[in-house]
């Protein structure tokens, strides 16, 4: 392992490619914990692991980031907010100065909950929605959820929460949507955010038939020139720079550089949408902690290398697409210095066409997806089978019912 010193100077996305001293943000996944069952889940989420972090151990990574200076957490799962100490984890977070973003369908967020955090500094809510209608929506993260998401955003609305976020994963389903999800953020006084889909978790399971089609992704281009200085994308979609202006953003794949994952469990791994053994750089309860990790784990110090490219670097339009993203290049079982499965100029396509038919694509190693019918199955999914035990029909299983926040005595 050879590592290469950080530049001086120069530009910003050079200096971010060999690496920060801390995460800028870090994606935490509280727990796998969920009422829904959403078929393109990229942690396959649904039961609790029991070996999740206790109160005390994320009160401590949270200790951890507050000392690196880590300006804020994207906070998931699973779905965050059914864990018993969530509401007192928010509020640890932000006495210790580390800003909160959480993704959420919305099950928890009633008006009480919406006011508690209206009065909230340093959070930012971000509502989940795959449909700007309830019959496209539904079909992916299950019957009902359009409408709890939808009461969710009403909710905060009342309140008078600011810059309330709507979260849209883009699918060959909604892609035709986009106008249609712009009026409906606009209606809550809310942003839309929109992300990628990738082949990650249960999303590998249906990713040929949900991921957009070559000209869905033009149009996206399109419509992303277009709306770009209103719409948040979170670097999603730097694969879509090959096809002429860059998109707003860093046009870079920031695994293990400036963002990284925690798990449930504590597993830091390079890239939310990774979750695989081939990017397990650590965890947080091994000596050292989050911090060790993160600055001397080979994983992330091989990662912060200059990238070779590959093939891709023949290509005229690497500079701006940077070969993609590493996570839909290995779970569609591409190499990671060859083109994105969604290369805009075709070379995914041809590499796909090309792969070996007897190689199957990587799997990741942890599904905690429901065995048994949870509320809210999608229709995707079928009929659900009878649960055989308990935990499979309850994401809250197996967590003690005597916890209360401190505030509760």
């Amino acid at each position: 392992m050879t590592t290469v010193e950080r530049p001086v100077g120069g530009r910003l996305v050079d200096q971010f490619e060999y690496g920060l001293d801390a995460p800028i943000c870090l994606t935490w996944e509280l727990t796998y914990a969920c009422n829904l069952a959403c078929v393109h889940c990229l942690s396959s989420s649904g039961r609790r692991d029991p070996r999740e972090l206790s109160t005390a151990e994320a009160e401590r990574v949270i200790d951890e980031l507050q000392r690196m200076q880590v300006f804020y957490v994207n906070v998931g799962g699973g779905e965050p907010t059914v864990r018993p100490d969530f509401w007192h984890l928010l509020d640890y977070a932000i006495g210790h100065d580390v800003g909160v973003k959480f993704s959420t369908n919305g099950i928890k967020l009633d008006r009480a909950r919406a006011q508690q955090l209206a009065r909230t500094d340093y959070v930012d809510v971000q509502i989940s929605l795959d449909g700007a209608t309830a019959e496209v929506n539904d079909a992916v993260r299950g019957t009902g959820s359009f409408a709890t998401a939808t009461r969710a955003l009403e909710n905060l609305a009342e309140a008078g929460m600011k810059d309330v976020k709507v979260s849209v994963v883009v699918t060959r389903e909604n892609a035709g949507q986009l106008d249609e999800f712009k009026a409906l953020t606009d209606r809550y006084g809310a942003q839309l955010r929109i992300t990628r889909f990738r082949p990650s978790g249960r999303g590998a399971d249906v990713w040929d038939r949900l991921h957009p089609t070559q000209q869905q992704q033009r149009e996206l281009y399109a419509w992303l020139l277009a709306n770009g200085d209103q719409v948040l994308t979170g670097d999603s979609f730097f694969h879509l720079s090959a096809l002429g202006e860059a998109l707003p953003g860093l046009n870079l794949c920031g695994a293990g550089r400036v963002v990284c994952l925690i798990d449930p469990v504590g597993d830091v791994y390079a890239c939310p949408f990774a979750i695989h053994e081939n990017f397990l750089a650590g965890n947080v309860r091994d000596e050292g902690g989050f911090q060790r990790v993160w600055q001397q784990s080979e994983l992330f110090a091989d990662l912060r290398n200059p990238q070779t490219g590959g093939a891709c670097t023949k290509c005229a339009h690497f500079d701006a697409c940077r070969g993609g993203c590493m996570a839909a290049k290995f779970f569609t079982g591409l190499p990671l210095d060859g083109p994105d499965p969604e290369c805009v100029q075709g070379y995914g396509e041809t590499a796909l066409a090309a792969r070996d038919r007897e190689l199957v694509p990587p799997r990741s190693h942890i599904d905690h997806s429901h065995t048994g019918p949870v509320r809210g199955q999608p229709t995707l999914l079928g009929i659900p089978s009878i649960p055989v035990k308990i935990c499979d029909e309850s994401p809250l299983a197996g967590l003690d019912p005597r916890w209360r926040p401190p505030s509760e005595g």
